[in-house]
């Protein structure tokens, strides 16, 4: 191809071992725990919604590292929250439930992090989240850990502490839609593809940082992220 102008650098994440996951897109699915969404003022069992981030929202965190991220414009309510990431390597459309283990390529910590005071607005104005979620360097996410080392998660300790006071806690097995009941989802609306990242839901306690607080991010089997914010 002949580009009249440089083409970006393609976004990626680390592989623990070694490699590196090139990213298409990131989906995210909301209000996913059920005290989380309590918290957010909704409760029960609702049908599951999306949003997108944009791939080269990823701050990428090599194993043994801390990432950075710098306080973003325009919010003075910079939240935190803990997810867990699935990379999808095999992609497709109308993927059953039953199926959507085969197209998952590993796992990883990820932080879903917020403008909440600019979201919340858009929210009562009717207006898209684009401007709380998906601005720059709002996702980092640790090393990817392939499914063939890790298994199917279905269980497994989720938790977020800020500057080492515990912040968010819960179990992988209270989402209430599963990654494959996700998976069979988001794919009847988009053909997912190699290189999709889904941010899966995030537990109660979800709360602001500020410069120079150090999140501690872990799940089960995943290890932990750390990203500092300046």
């Amino acid at each position: 191809m002949n580009f009249v102008i440089p083409p970006p650098v393609q976004a990626s994440i680390p592989v623990a071992g070694g490699g590196d996951f090139p990213v298409h897109r990131i989906y995210c699915v909301g209000r996913n725990y059920a005290e989380h969404a309590v918290e957010m003022g909704f409760s029960g069992r609702e049908p599951p919604f999306f949003f997108l981030k944009p791939a080269d929202a990823v701050v990428p965190v090599h194993e043994g590292e801390t990432g950075t991220i710098d306080y973003p414009s325009l919010t003075r309510n910079f939240h935190h929250e803990i997810e867990l990431v699935v990379a999808i390597g095999h992609g497709g459309r109308n993927i059953a439930a039953a199926d959507a283990q085969s197209h998952i390529w590993g796992y990883a910590v990820g932080l879903d992090m917020t403008r909440r005071d600019l979201q919340g607005e858009m929210k009562k104005q009717g207006r898209p989240w684009c401007i709380g979620k998906a601005f720059d360097h709002s996702a980092p996410i640790g090393p990817l850990v392939p499914r063939a080392r890790t298994g199917e998660l279905l269980a497994g300790r989720i938790s977020l502490a800020v500057n080492g006071s515990l912040k968010q806690q819960g179990d992988l097995r209270e989402l209430i839609w599963s990654v494959n009941e996700t998976i069979e989802q988001l794919s009847a609306a988009w053909d997912l593809a190699p290189g999709d990242l889904i941010f899966t839901g995030t537990p109660a306690g979800v709360g602001p940082v500020v410069p120079g607080d150090l999140m501690e991010g872990s799940i089960a089997g995943l290890g932990t992220l750390k990203v500092a914010v300046r």
